[in-house]
């Protein structure tokens, strides 16, 4: 069976509405996935996002949903640098934003979705969704620590 779906899910200390600003940040999102420098990002449905990866050439987007301060979602490809995505090369990256009755801060769940469409071999597919999986939980960690340092 070809794995579809990366699920995470992270609390962090702050309100939704400040996860949100920080999460659709141009400057943060080139930091978390690109080069450092800011993303272009068109934030409306069907707005390009793109990140700089430097060396590693640029990954377009398209977004999907904004929906603040409780969903953001972007469709990016998994193919090669520069490739535009479309439904048979990219995986929908999707972040809900609720209250945590728990704590009172955010819970942010990140769902990565669509591996098992890709146009790719089933080794290739498990590969992506493997590196992909590995590379989410510190990601999460990352944005949770902007806050946690933002605090102290």
């Amino acid at each position: 069976m070809i794995p579809d779906t990366i699920e995470r899910t992270v609390v962090i200390n702050a309100t939704p509405e400040r996860v949100w600003s920080v999460l659709t940040e141009p400057a943060f999102l080139g930091g978390w996935f690109g080069n450092g420098d800011p993303v272009k990002v068109e934030l409306r449905p069907g707005g390009v996002l793109i990140f700089d990866h430097g060396v590693h050439g640029t990954i377009p987007a398209r977004v999907e949903t904004v929906e603040p301060p409780s969903v953001f979602s972007w469709r990016w490809s998994q193919g090669a640098a520069g490739e535009e995505p479309t439904p048979s090369n990219a995986t929908l990256v999707e972040f809900t934003l609720a209250v945590d009755q728990a704590t009172g801060g955010t819970r942010l769940t990140m769902v990565e979705s669509g591996f098992a469409r890709l146009g790719l071999s089933a080794d290739e597919v498990a590969d992506r969704h493997r590196a992909n999986g590995r590379n989410w939980p510190g990601k999460l960690d990352q944005l949770r620590e902007r806050f946690e340092h933002a605090e102290a």
